[in-house]
């Protein structure tokens, strides 16, 4: 027995790709149908049908909640004041060295 990993590559799938893909769904075409022709997962297919009706882009960045979105810009924001403090710390260690 081999030891060898039999995972599948991971495909891409072009945003064109995809809404062809649902309007294949939106006009009648079977999901299981749609599932075996291309080979993707259930999940996967939920994921760009919600897409395509809520904002009608694939990328994920458009796709995001409103909480992820604050999540995101808290973090860039503590990342920001960290930097800040550390700055602020160098420079008031800097004179207090020479004393």
């Amino acid at each position: 027995m081999s030891n060898e990993n039999h995972t599948k590559a991971r495909r891409t799938f072009t945003p064109e790709l995809k809404k062809q893909i649902v309007q294949l769904y939106h006009s009648g075409k079977r999901k299981c149908d749609i599932l075996r022709e291309y080979d993707i997962a259930s999940s996967l297919l939920d994921r760009w049908i919600q897409q395509g009706e809520t904002t009608g882009s694939f990328k994920e960045k458009d796709n995001r909640t409103e909480e992820h979105k604050e999540l995101i810009e808290l973090r860039k924001r503590n990342k920001q004041l960290e930097m800040e403090n550390d700055i602020l710390r160098q420079r008031w260690a800097e004179p207090n060295k020479q004393r």
